[in-house]
């Protein structure tokens, strides 16, 4: 197949291969991939409308096209521009088994605009320079040019590829990665993607809305609010997708019957579903009507078991979850509803539909929290839900992995150097107010980072930087090998008011503790003054509400490494992504075992690319050498030939005058080592003499060891 692809190419074709599951006897597991525009709600070039669930042909108004030629997205029938893996959105599910090589050849069609592919969460140790981060990891793939992704599948779990330059993501650039151990499933298995969606603006204008401002009508329009009362930046929600699929919600409550997602299962049977938080900017509650769920994993990492009725996912993030078939025959609402408050539908919805039940809609409900049956909630990024809304809330810190991971530095009989990081992510500044970590707003450098590290010539500049100051970089934090670093990952500050997802590159960490705000119990509301909570200081400004907080610390100095009270070093959940609350921290934990340049950042696509980055420059010296001819890119400064003819003359005038200078020095050098040789040869001679008359006062039966010989 490969040679076939090859030579498709040779001939200026480009070929259109599905990839589908590698087998788990195989070693190598070979996928390619292509990128290119397309647009939805068109069957080749014909537009389609949505009815009952069901795709029609605007020309023939009777015939039905199949869902499978076309990306409907909530079947919005104006097309928006989109890019897509292989023609699809998701792109095809790449499936393989733990240890396997992979082997992924991307090929750019775009007409305009570079890309590269991030494989969400796998660690790349030992090729680091494919992780696939524009300017951090490698150059962007140009349009037309190809690039070939060779790394092996570890560790196992629930993973996603998604494109990692600019705004792609958000433009539908993303697909499912699962790694399997090498053994057969014990059960059927589904793959959840979720997202967010907005069929009127692509992913640059949102972005460049949120930061001048969004008006509909001569009116700015206001952002949503999250139950605590932290805010969501302006991302006007449309409507929600499941697998790419979903419907758009008119202001009456009535939807347009796009086709949605359809998981099919039979009586008393169990499935594991792998979801993967694909969105940019919504947390999704997610629950089954009439189902309990039970979480199993989260990031690739076993957990032990929960039986929840919903569960949140943030962007970045990924939960398994087992749900048992136990219902009666029939059809049943999945549902991911936003953390907004006050909105109506804004949801992405799926249907679990039991062998032998007819193909209508589910007119299931959402399962009602009373005192009696409460609902428990996983991963609030907030304590508490109001007071009468009878649900509960466990967080991450509250989680337990199945089996130890050897937290880093958790061996009390072992003396070992951790060192506490504090990283604040968040919007600091009065009249600039940019994505910041440490007031450091990240930009990104001409080059790939990792591979080009001498050309880099946008590094932090110590005077432009402090604790009350912001300031533009590739802001970088140095790692020592095999060190145990404990990130304190905080939202505080002038610059808090939002959740942020953090997503760590190149490692999965143990989250070991979680430190939240004061929240009202009643309302579940933030309290309104000095909400924060207080174990982190920020220092800067003794006001801490108007401290930029880029320097912070604990409180107590006592604390730092295993002296942090509540920490839980014996079985603390595993993951990658994690979301900070506004006002409060996480403590995440890593042993700085992986050489390479790491990206860490909020996954809120908005909020990255206004700058809430850092790189981890780990182990510099041990960086491995990325392949012959790995591609290298960077600025370039035109000269024209009387610059580069003064430039030659001016090398050449240096080189004489060095010449004559390296020549003078040489001639003081010998005349020294000159005067320096007769002097020997003088003193030498003298000896001589003086040896000659003393040599008849010496007993001839002495041995002269020393001269090699003895005189008998």
């Amino acid at each position: 197949m490969y040679l076939l692809f090859k030579i498709m190419l040779a001939l200026g074709c480009h070929a259109h291969i599905v990839t589908a599951a590698c087998l788990m006897t195989e070693d190598t597991c070979e996928f390619w991939l292509e990128v290119e525009h397309h647009l939805t709600m068109m069957s080749s070039k014909t537009a389609v409308f949505p009815a009952n669930g069901t795709l029609y042909n605007v020309t023939n108004q009777m015939a039905t096209i199949s869902i499978d030629n076309v990306i409907s997205a909530d079947g919005w029938e104006t097309s928006r521009l989109v890019a897509v893996f292989n023609k699809s959105m998701p792109g095809p599910p790449i499936e393989v088994y733990e240890g396997q090589k992979v082997i992924v050849h991307v090929r750019n069609l775009l007409t305009s605009g570079a890309v590269t592919v991030h494989w969400h969460g796998l660690h790349q140790k030992g090729s680091p320079w494919m992780d696939g981060v524009a300017f951090i990891t490698q150059c962007p793939i140009a349009p037309g040019q190809q690039f070939t992704y060779k790394f092996e599948a570890y560790p196992r779990g629930t993973f996603w590829y998604h494109s990692h330059i600019g705004t792609q993501l958000s433009m539908g650039l993303l697909g499912a990665f699962i790694i399997r151990e090498r053994i057969p499933p014990p059960m059927e298995e589904f793959i959840m993607m979720l997202q967010d969606w907005n069929h009127d603006m692509e992913a640059d204008l949102l972005h460049y809305r949120m930061v001048y401002g969004n008006y509909v009508n001569r009116t700015k329009v206001q952002a949503t609010m999250s139950p605590e009362g932290a805010h969501f930046s302006m991302f006007p929600f449309q409507s929600g997708l499941v697998n790419g699929k979903g419907r758009y919600y008119y202001p009456d409550g009535t939807n347009n019957q796009a086709p949605l997602t359809v998981f099919k299962v039979n009586a008393t049977n169990s499935y594991r579903f792998r979801v993967i938080g694909a969105g940019n900017l919504y947390p999704f509650r997610v629950s089954i009507d009439e189902h309990n769920i039970t979480l199993v994993a989260s990031d690739g990492y076993d957990l032990q078991p929960v039986i929840v009725e919903s569960f949140i996912i943030n962007p970045g993030e990924r939960y398994d979850f087992v749900v048992t078939a136990n219902q009666e025959v029939g059809n049943y609402w999945i549902r991911a509803v936003t953390l907004e408050v006050n909105v109506k539908n804004h949801m992405a919805e799926a249907i679990l539909r039991y062998d032998g039940a007819n193909i209508d809609e589910p007119k299931t409900s959402r399962r009602n929290c009373t005192e009696n049956n409460r609902c428990l909630v996983v991963n609030c990024p907030f304590s508490y839900y109001p007071e009468g809304t009878f649900t509960d809330c466990m967080n991450i810190g509250q989680l337990r992995t199945n089996i130890s991971h050897d937290t880093p530095g958790g061996d009390m009989k072992k003396s070992e150097d951790i060192e506490d990081v504090f990283l604040n992510f968040a919007f600091p500044g009065t009249t600039w107010t940019p994505g910041a970590v440490n007031g450091r707003t990240f930009q990104f450098p001409p080059v790939s980072a990792l591979t080009q590290p001498q050309d880099i010539t946008t590094a932090c500049d110590p005077n432009a930087c402090g604790e009350e100051k912001i300031c533009r970089c590739s802001y970088s934090v140095n790692l020592e090998f095999n060190k145990v670093y404990q990130f304190v990952f905080l939202n505080m500050g002038v610059g808090k008011g939002w959740a942020h997802p953090i997503h760590m590159h190149g490692h999965s960490f143990h989250v070991v503790k979680m430190g939240y705000p004061t929240y009202n119990k009643t309302t579940g509301k933030l309290r309104l003054y000095l909400a924060d909570n207080l174990d982190v200081d920020c220092r800067g400004n003794p006001n801490r509400e108007k401290s930029f907080c880029n320097a912070a610390g604990w409180a107590n100095s006592s604390w730092g490494g295993n002296t942090v009270p509540g920490l839980e070093l014996v079985l603390p959940p595993v993951k990658d992504t994690i979301m900070v609350p506004t006002g409060g921290y996480v403590v995440v934990r890593i042993r700085a075992d992986n050489p390479g340049v790491w990206l860490m950042h909020c996954h809120i696509e908005l909020h990255s690319m206004d700058g809430m980055i850092l790189m981890l420059n780990e182990s510099f010296g041990r960086h491995p050498a990325p392949p012959t001819d790995f591609p290298k890119c960077g600025d370039f400064h035109y000269k024209d030939k009387e610059q580069v003819r003064n430039q030659i003359t001016y090398d050449s005038e240096e080189g004489e005058k060095d010449q004559i200078e390296n020549r003078t020095f040489w001639i003081v050098v010998g005349c020294l080592i000159a005067l320096a040789v007769i002097q020997f040869l003088v003193i030498l001679c003298l000896c001589r003499k003086i040896s000659k008359t003393k040599k008849a006062t010496y007993d001839p039966t002495v041995s002269f060891k020393n001269d090699g010989y003895t005189s008998n």
